[in-house]
């Protein structure tokens, strides 16, 4: 496969409602949309840095960077004849994970496509439909979040995750346990916002059946992790820590933890994903699939990978309404069912570009072509 052309898309748009996580507030959100087109077809990645380097170090500008000086020149210096091949390509440009997914992703929606064939079956998944939580940040009161709690419930949502930083964390907890009872599939997610110095904390929140709690100490952590999990019952889930098959493999051998999150963004790819996902299907570990407010084309990526075996948990892709006015993608990402999202069986994404929204919303675009 040759690809011929590139185009890169910055794209702005506001969100529904203000998001919060321990990292600050979102109000809108920019990303970076990658076509690649080749023989008349054109696959899609996007991009899932967010604009400040709060998460990892990445920002929308680093991804652009990174990808107009050496991605996109490295994937025109040879043919692709299958995906896996874009991840070695890329291996001698160190970390800039987010930029390599969303390169490496196009070309996967672009392979399939060419095969003809769905996306999720390209990657070896044979699920037709996947069950999906959804994410709560934080709010200026409790009362506030038990009511985000019983209209996602009543939508069907079948996993409910609740953000949480020191001063919100044990109260909201108990309080959704106390209106909603032991038999809602709670999660908290602190986003590194703990050390072991709140393993006080930590205790008091184990009392309440959690499925997790997501990356509660530092984001490059696995050793506090591992002291921290020998004191929990609850399954401590690693997000931030994991970005390469090795770490993962590393955090299960300290056994820091019982449940890995994975989001194609921050581990480099779709192969890197499977590579992950493979290793804890052989270990016996759950994994699931992590959301960054992606637009229409992340989520379907995030769909087509949810469609491996080993993804056991519901993930955070939660239909696009729920954060946007209007997505990217025709259609929008939309509950099949009550917490439910059905696996497209087009090729590729299985689902078209909105071109009119994108232009709409586009504050920087180029394209790169293929040296003759």
């Amino acid at each position: 496969m040759r690809i011929e052309r590139v185009e890169l898309r910055r794209i702005r748009t506001p969100m529904r409602f203000r998001f919060e996580t321990s990292f600050g507030e979102e109000t809108q959100k920019e990303t970076i949309l990658v076509s690649v087109h080749a023989d008349g077809l054109a696959g899609y990645g996007e991009s899932t840095a967010m604009s400040r380097p709060v998460y990892n170090e990445e920002t929308t500008s680093t991804v652009w960077y990174v990808l107009e000086r050496f991605l996109i020149p490295l994937l025109f210096s040879r043919e692709i004849s299958h995906p896996d091949e874009v991840s070695e390509l890329f291996a001698p440009i160190r970390r800039h994970f987010m930029a390599k997914a969303a390169l490496e992703g196009a070309v996967w929606d672009l392979w399939a496509k060419r095969q003809g064939i769905p996306l999720a079956r390209a990657l070896g998944g044979e699920k037709t439909a996947i069950d999906v939580g959804v994410s709560i940040g934080i709010e200026p009161t409790v009362e506030q979040v038990l009511r985000h709690v019983d209209r996602f419930l009543s939508e069907g949502y079948k996993k409910i995750k609740v953000k949480i930083k020191p001063g919100f964390d044990v109260k909201v907890i108990e309080s959704i346990r106390k209106e909603f009872g032991d038999g809602v599939p709670l999660m908290a997610d602190a986003n590194s916002a703990y050390t072991l110095e709140h393993i006080d904390v930590m205790k008091e929140l184990d009392q309440y059946g959690l499925i997790m709690i997501e990356q509660p100490l530092a984001h490059d952590d696995i050793i506090d992790h591992a002291k921290l999990q020998r004191e929990l019952t609850t399954p401590i889930c690693l997000d931030e820590s994991i970005h390469t098959v090795e770490d993962a493999r590393k955090a299960l051998e300290l056994e820091s933890c019982r449940i890995i999150n994975i989001k194609v963004g921050r581990v480099g790819g779709l192969t890197p994903a499977r590579k992950i996902h493979d290793l804890c299907l052989e270990r016996g570990i759950p994994v699931w699939c992590g959301g960054m407010l992606e637009m229409g084309v992340g989520r379907a990526h995030n769909i087509a990978v949810t469609s491996l075996p080993g993804f056991t948990i519901p993930g955070d892709t939660s239909a696009s309404s729920r954060y946007f006015e209007r997505d990217i993608t025709i259609p929008a990402i939309e509950l099949s069912a009550p917490g439910t999202l059905a696996i497209p069986d087009g090729p590729g994404i299985g689902y078209d570009l909105d071109e009119e929204r994108v232009r709409r919303i586009t504050v920087d675009h180029a394209v790169f072509r293929r040296p003759h």
